[in-house]
């Protein structure tokens, strides 16, 4: 991790260990928003990490921004980071757009979704439902790539005049359907994709922030799992001393382990943009992790891991639900497979063996 990163990683880290304390989450699971914890982020800049300054972003890089939200994963951070910097503001950015005052957020594309931009410069039009959007209602806009006459565009449509059909997934985090019925859109809301912002682009940034989220709740899911059966006394003695436990323990730590590495490498050759080779890997190594380190975590606690006020409930139910988003861990696989397949013997070696770029 660089300099700048560790920097990053330490103010945001004391900033949401003041503010994001496990009772903090299950207050801000009952309307699915803490608004202290997310002004004071905004106030911050961290919402903006990896968008360039000039645009009026934060700056950074996109490794920057997975070790940013590798700390929101830790603490289970009730707030749309990945979303503002990593992607929304990504598009924007790219597009010459302005980044908006508030939260930001993006439709990812799903199966089902329908966006339509119409008209030209000075008659925009939208019409779109769009599905799952994280933190859609709390959003002032969320951001769209539409097509018109063959040409994709960036939509930062606004919130304010979408119908809202209120969703959550497993970990009770707003996953919203919004709706836009022929709504008259400003010239400074549309703007022209450059090369590079497509869905494919999105999908792995996406992907690779998730990774990022999953990696940093690993790492607190080892060390609460650790304190745990270090302090729990059976037959005299703390349960670590159990060879069973052990073998969670380790192999709790190993997932975190591989995680983490996985997320580190696919971060840093991003420059600037992810790969697929990298984010494929980093998604599928992440969503295993997130499967086995979870089930040994609970094995390891017993009943007190279920329970909605202790961490572990809290991190696992997000595991669960962010190796889902963006791609699951079977989904990215087949995709690597066919890919790897696809390039031919002479190129598996290379690809298995690709490490860490230089600092």
């Amino acid at each position: 991790m660089s300099e700048h990163s560790t920097m990053l990683t330490e103010v945001a880290a004391g900033l949401m260990r003041d503010l994001c304390t496990p009772e903090d989450v299950v207050a801000a699971e009952a309307t699915g928003w803490s608004d202290r914890l997310w002004s004071a982020l905004a106030e911050a800049g961290f919402p903006y990490v990896s968008v360039p300054e000039e645009v009026g972003g934060s700056g950074g890089d996109v490794a920057d921004a997975c070790a940013l939200l590798a700390v929101a994963g830790r603490f289970a951070a009730p707030v749309p980071l990945a979303e503002s910097g990593l992607l929304a503001g990504w598009a924007l950015a790219a597009a010459g757009l302005e980044l908006p005052e508030g939260p930001v957020s993006v439709a990812a594309g799903r199966p089902g979704d329908v966006v339509e931009l119409s008209g030209g410069p000075g008659r925009w039009r939208l019409t779109a439902r769009v599905q799952r959007v994280p933190w859609g209602a709390r959003s002032t806009r969320v951001v769209l790539l539409a097509s018109v006459g063959g040409e994709r565009h960036v939509v930062s449509a606004p919130t304010a005049v979408a119908q809202v059909e209120p969703g959550r997934n497993l970990a009770a985090e707003p996953r919203d359907t919004l709706a836009w019925d022929d709504v008259p859109l400003a010239d400074e809301a549309v703007a022209a994709a450059p090369a590079g912002v497509d869905p494919d682009a999105l999908r792995l940034r996406g992907a690779l922030g998730r990774a990022a989220l999953i990696s940093g709740a690993l790492q607190r899911v080892a060390e609460l799992t650790v304190r745990y059966t270090g302090e729990r006394q059976q037959f005299g003695r703390p349960v670590a001393r159990f060879q069973a436990v052990q073998a969670h323990l380790v192999t709790i730590a190993e997932e975190a382990e591989l995680a983490r590495l996985a997320v580190e490498v696919a971060a840093r050759n991003a420059r600037p943009d992810p790969g697929f080779f990298d984010v494929a890997a980093a998604a599928s190594v992440t969503g295993e992790a997130a499967t086995v380190a979870a089930r040994a975590a609970h094995q390891a606690h017993g009943a007190i891991g279920m329970t909605k006020e202790y961490e572990l409930g809290q991190l696992s139910r997000r595991l669960w639900s962010w190796r889902d988003e963006f791609g699951s861990e079977r989904a990215w696989g087949r995709e690597l497979g066919r890919r790897l397949a696809g390039a031919g013997a002479d190129e598996l070696w290379p690809r298995i063996s690709t490490g860490l770029v230089s600092a």
